[in-house]
């Protein structure tokens, strides 16, 4: 298996997804969306999430939330005057354009809800035993490499507010993917030389500086 596929093609989600119960129908979803594997959907996607957080740089959320409902309800009270326009002026009874959407059901089921609310609570139980491992300095040299971390993002703070990480970020998961796809071998390359040299460095520095060792807890 390589990149999420069998060999005979089918996606798989790695074993990590499957360690905290992620459904197999939402990765595949997200795969489908973020390799483009269809254009107009994953294109829709994009350009509406793009649109939405260009437009709360520009406007409150609630502004931005009442323009889109709006906009949508604009659409549907005119189409639905529109149809009974033309059912008047034809004489036909084919009843309101909308039918067909208010019999479905929307609703989630009980199921559903305990599925994605244990996936949820899976993904924040790990979420907290790392931080909890990591800020009780469990391991030094993990907790060092999450204090640079953590040092690094007060400087990205300064440069860029949180929208506009949303929408860096948002750009980066549909266009990463796909150019990873295309030029897997020279990423690959690069990625693991990369690597060796950082590892190479945190060897000489836990060589030169004492105590700076991997010590894990008792």
């Amino acid at each position: 298996m390589e990149n999420g596929k069998t060999e005979n093609g089918d996606t798989q989600p790695p074993p990590q997804w499957k360690d905290k119960g992620i459904p197999l129908l939402f990765y595949c979803c997200v795969v489908e969306l973020l390799y483009w594997r269809d254009v107009k959907t994953s294109g829709v996607v994009f350009g509406a999430g793009l649109s939405l957080l260009l437009s709360l740089t520009l406007c409150s959320i609630v502004s931005v939330s009442s323009y889109i409902t709006l906009v949508l309800l604009s659409v549907t009270i005119c189409f639905r005057i529109y149809k009974g326009i033309l059912q008047a002026i034809q004489k036909s009874d084919e009843g309101h354009p909308f039918k067909l959407y208010l019999k479905q059901d929307v609703g989630l089921s009980e199921e559903t809800v305990h599925k994605y609310s244990d996936c949820a609570l899976a993904w924040f139980n790990t979420t907290v035993i790392e931080l909890r491992r990591l800020f009780l300095v469990e391991d030094l040299v993990d907790s060092l490499k999450f204090a640079v971390l953590m040092w690094i993002l007060t400087y990205v703070g300064a440069l860029f507010n949180g929208l506009t990480l949303l929408i860096l970020g948002l750009v980066g998961m549909f266009s990463f993917p796909i150019i990873y796809e295309k030029y897997k071998v020279q990423i690959d390359h690069y990625v693991g030389m990369a690597n060796k040299r950082v590892k190479d460095i945190i060897a000489t520095v836990q060589a030169k500086v004492p105590g700076l060792k991997r010590v894990k807890a008792d």
